[in-house]
């Protein structure tokens, strides 16, 4: 077993360097090609095992490579031997989805691999398409591959060589339990099965004994959870005027650092709707990224801020996990995340591979304690960020008055009834009954929570 990380003084040509992994010549001449121009050291230590052929876990933080970590040795096994359905890649959310495939597309551009994306938001029949050609790599959210194979037989995993879990600790935390079962049933026991994730969790260790063949496991050792580039700060503020502290902070900020680029975090698609209709208002362009935007629009928002068309993200957390944007220059915590493991993936987007970043956390009254808790949890104290109370209140009505407005348009689109409209749309599109799905869905969260509690209250054996 590993663990920790050590990176040599001399730094080698990325040729040499990737070619001392047991990688083959024409896949290090890719990353030279895509700018890698040596391996992180989750790269060094986890792709030899892989390619040995040992189960793989990998721990480490946002923008360390853990994509590369796992594709790279994937494609090369492919090379060797191209037949259908080769790797299968689970992941949270679409947008993650995407960019892994991305990815795959550049790295195996040479042996002409195929990728298939399979997530909620696009056509269902098209995907059935798509999987009957048999793709070399499948990547996919839970719950849209579950939809496929409890739906139609015209394609087949039983035959994938490896099995990958990415953001691990997500996909298994956040309820995708029913639709894991379905899509494990339908695997071959005699695969490799490889979890990426930032932070190791108990669950992932339950799933290692499950799901697991004496796997290679490799964690960053690190006493900071969050990279040494990243500038972490605060800005007091009461509750009530949170939203003119921000759009003051965003205007000094792009007025000194016009290109720059800036990721907002807000904890529900209704206030990420209604902070990019402020913005928008008071002549700050923005995107926003949710879950209730269809999915051809979250590419196109996406597309928008990575080409710096427009410079300010406003997202929910599905956008806080595994996203490839390497250049955001400033984090903004509209709300303080209730788990500190959410802020290290928040402000995970900027200062990556190598670079320098800030991450400016907007806190209340009501947030002192959650604040804490985060200082603790990556070993380091936020300063206080400069701002000037008198700027704030020459705005503040202005503020006020854009927020109003943006809050009557939504609730005359109906934007919180439309949700819950769109989810019942897309279950009976399926085939299925919304009503029975919520049952479901609340029973399963019932007998976890009963799982939970019996293993609180299981007494340990007396030594015998």
């Amino acid at each position: 077993m590993a663990s920790g990380s050590s990176s040599s003084k001399q730094k080698p040509s990325s040729g040499e360097h990737f070619e001392k992994l047991g990688l083959n010549e024409w896949l290090w001449t890719q990353c030279h090609n895509m700018g890698l121009r040596q391996p992180t050291p989750i790269q060094v230590n986890c792709i030899p095992p892989i390619l040995e052929g040992k189960d793989c876990i990998g721990c480490a933080k946002t923008g360390s490579g853990k994509t590369a970590a796992f594709a790279l040795p994937i494609l090369q096994k492919l090379s060797e031997d191209p037949f259908g359905i080769f790797a299968l890649v689970l992941t949270p959310t679409r947008e993650l989805a995407f960019q892994i495939a991305e990815q795959f597309n550049v790295l195996g551009k040479p042996i002409n691999v195929r990728v298939t994306v399979i997530t909620g938001g696009l056509d269902m029949m098209q995907q059935g398409i798509d999987l009957q050609v048999k793709p070399h790599i499948v990547i996919s959210t839970p719950g849209r591959l579950a939809d496929h194979l409890q739906s139609c037989d015209t394609f087949s995993l039983r035959k994938i060589k490896f099995l990958v879990l990415d953001e691990a600790d997500r996909l298994i935390e956040d309820d995708f339990g029913e639709q894991l079962e379905t899509i494990f049933k339908v695997l071959p026991k005699k695969r490799q099965t490889l979890l990426f994730s930032a932070t190791m969790t108990k669950h992932l260790k339950d799933l290692q004994d499950v799901a697991m063949n004496k796997p290679f496991f490799w964690q960053q050792k690190s006493e900071v959870a969050t990279v040494e580039g990243l500038k972490q700060y605060y800005v007091l503020m009461p509750a009530d005027i949170k939203d003119a502290y921000l759009m003051q902070i965003l205007d000094k900020y792009t007025e000194i650092n016009k290109k720059s680029s800036i990721m907002i975090f807000t904890n529900t698609c209704k206030y990420t709707q209604i902070l990019g209709m402020v913005c928008t208002q008071l002549g700050l362009p923005c995107v926003v990224l949710h879950s209730m935007i269809r999915q051809k629009e979250r590419l196109a928002a996406l597309a928008k801020f990575k080409s710096n068309q427009i410079n300010i993200l406003i997202a929910t957390d599905v956008a806080s996990r595994g996203l490839d944007i390497p250049t955001v220059d400033l984090i903004i915590n509209h709300n303080v995340p209730n788990k500190p493991k959410d802020y290290v993936h928040r402000v995970g987007r900027t200062a990556r591979a190598g670079r320098c970043g800030t991450a400016i956390t907007l806190v209340t009254q009501f947030d002192v304690r959650l604040v804490h808790a985060i200082e603790e949890f990556v070993n380091s104290k936020m300063e206080e960020y400069d701002t000037k109370e008198k700027d704030v209140m020459k705005i503040l009505v202005e503020v006020a008055t854009a927020k109003r407005e943006a809050e009557i348009r939504l609730d005359e689109r109906d934007f919180g009834v439309q949700k819950e409209i769109n989810k019942r749309k897309k279950l009976l599109m399926e085939g299925k009954d919304p009503d029975e799905e919520a049952r479901k869905k609340q029973k399963y969260i019932r007998e976890k929570n009963q799982e939970k509690k019996n293993k609180r209250t299981q007494k340990p054996k007396s030594k015998t």
